[in-house]
């Protein structure tokens, strides 16, 4: 049984993807609705949050994706087998496709949502690791204020293991720059279970951004006041963000304050983590006043209307969790395995003034070596890799409910019926989803084939992943490569690491490697769109958008 997250809310931002490197129509089928082995790519993070015990969800996308997402919570097989009750899409009216989301905290239709802690996470998110223990640290480490958030990631140029063995490196994926300074044994929270191991985040940016600052000051510069701060920092630069955070209340006021704020990993985020060490950095970006008491800033406006009576809130008795003198800000990390963010807040003792006072501190889990799946799929190369890892895990009739990865599936192949007995399928590596066809002499390994999928007689498939009710012609040869929703490969074609647009007909006897198959002007009007998220270019684009 999961813990009950009591109190928390989670926010799950289900934008289109900005860079991709297959054609979209959000409008049609929107990134949260790709499949990954199989299930919708936003099952795997609503899945997660429920057996975190977290029920209170909302799903927010731009008003042009809101109507097939909200058709699929009712009618997609997956989504219509999680637990009651039904997310919610909102879909605020000034939301484009290229809001930051920074920005999008400051929407009102997104303020008003948040009622109380919440939970930032993107909708690509596919994490192994079992929330109750994340909130459960999150929730011990509170204290006097209440902050706290939690990052995941996956190192980017090695291999990850995890119960399904290990995970090929995916090629030309962007890292993210971080430096961690170690906790004490005092300050790290006791959870019950395996313990998690957090460090404090002192540091935080796109390795892009450290590269430009290297080129220009000739160098990495650091302040002394972070030296005199920290004593040890470990500075890494091959783990990627997860965007996984758990926020308190109040960062709700920071970042509608903060009107420069665009992006929440780079800007809210760095700006938070560089502020527990920065001298007067926390009073520039106005942290400061978002937790000064509400009483003293009721006093300055001298007035107790209703336009001043959300001032007078309480932000920090909002926690969820508040005893003792310790608290815990956002968690944060990058690339592999995954990052967590947490804070913490000592009260002031005696010997302390306000001006002194510490700013929540942000803690990050940076996962090691062996370890639970953590993996963002927003590109094409990730969405290959990730449905072939998933499509090795035992199934739970296999291994039974307990024993079996919280990532696997019921089956294997979904609809037996329509494997004939003169064929290959190597059911250990392999996914069929329901109403799949295959004919005579097919051979497939090592593949996800998804629903009212057709695999033509003499066909050969490798590593693939085949989308939904896509056909491939008799006796192709096909590696490596993913094939888009309705799409068609041509007969006695040879397809290696390619990649085939929704709708899109490959002719007959084709010989491509490495090649993309795409519309250009438009997709066919009957064919649906297809997103597979790839690399963010802009750090507005962080979470989805």
């Amino acid at each position: 049984m999961p813990v009950p997250a009591l109190g928390f809310q989670a926010l799950v931002l289900c934008g289109p993807g900005v860079s991709l490197t297959l054609a979209s129509k959000p409008e049609e089928l929107p990134k949260a609705l790709i499949n990954v082995a199989n299930r919708p790519l936003v099952f795997y993070v609503l899945d997660w949050l429920k057996r975190s015990g977290v029920s209170d969800i909302t799903l927010i996308t731009p008003p042009s994706a809101a109507p097939p997402l909200q058709a699929a919570l009712k009618q997609n097989q997956y989504l219509t087998s999680l637990p009651s009750p039904t997310p919610t899409v909102l879909a605020p009216k000034d939301l484009e496709l290229v809001t930051g989301t920074a920005e999008l905290l400051r929407l009102p239709e997104v303020q008003s949502c948040i009622k109380t802690d919440f939970l930032l996470l993107p909708c690509d998110l596919i994490c192994e690791i079992p929330g109750e223990a994340l909130l459960e640290s999150w929730m011990v480490s509170q204290s006097a204020l209440g902050g706290s958030s939690t990052r995941e990631g996956r190192h980017a140029d090695g291999p990850v293991s995890g119960p399904g063995g290990r995970e090929e490196s995916v090629k030309g994926e962007a890292t993210d720059f971080v430096a961690v300074s170690p906790l004490g044994t005092d300050d790290a929270p006791a959870v019950n279970g395996p313990r998690i191991q957090l460090d404090q985040l002192v540091m935080s940016m796109p390795m892009d951004t450290v590269k430009e600052k290297m080129e220009n000051d000739k160098g990495f510069l650091v302040r002394h006041s972070l030296v005199e701060k920290h004593a040890q920092v470990k500075m890494l630069s091959t783990y990627r963000d997860a965007h996984l955070y758990v926020f308190p209340y109040w960062v709700k006021d920071l970042a509608r304050h903060q009107e420069k704020f665009q992006s929440v990993s780079e800007d809210l985020i760095g700006y938070w983590a560089k502020a527990e060490w920065q001298r007067g950095l926390a009073e520039k970006i106005g942290i400061n006043k978002v937790l000064a008491p509400k009483a003293d800033n009721a006093e300055e406006n001298g007035s107790n209307d209703g336009e001043s009576l959300e001032e007078e809130i309480d932000l920090q008795a909002m926690s969820t969790t508040k005893s003792g003198s310790t608290v815990t800000p956002p968690l944060a990390q990058h690339e592999l395995p995954s990052p967590t963010f947490a804070s913490r807040v000592k009260a002031p003792s005696n010997n302390d003034t306000e001006e002194e006072s510490k700013i929540p501190p942000i803690l990050a889990y940076v996962q090691k070596g062996s370890a639970p799946f953590v993996r963002r799929v927003d590109s094409s190369a990730i969405l290959l890799s990730t449905s072939l890892r998933l499509a090795k895990l035992p199934s739970i009739d296999e291994v039974g409910r307990h024993a079996a990865s919280p990532l696997a599936h019921s089956k294997k192949i979904a609809y037996p019926e329509g494997v004939p007995k003169r064929c290959t399928v190597t059911e250990s590596d392999c996914l069929l989803d329901i109403n799949v066809t295959i004919e005579e002499f097919a051979v497939i390994k090592e593949c996800c084939i998804g629903e009212g999928a057709k695999i033509c007689k003499g066909a050969r498939l490798s590593k693939c992943v085949i989308l939904p009710y896509a056909v491939v012609g008799e006796k192709a040869v096909v590696t490596g490569t993913i094939v888009g929703r309705h799409s068609k490969i041509g007969r006695d074609s040879v397809l290696k690491d390619c990649e085939v647009d929704n709708g899109f007909v490959v002719p007959d006897d084709t010989d491509a490697k490495a090649e993309k198959f795409m519309h250009f002007g438009g997709l066919d009007d009957e064919e649906d769109g297809m997103d597979v998220s790839g690399d963010f270019d802009d750090n507005r684009s962080d979470l989805g958008f």
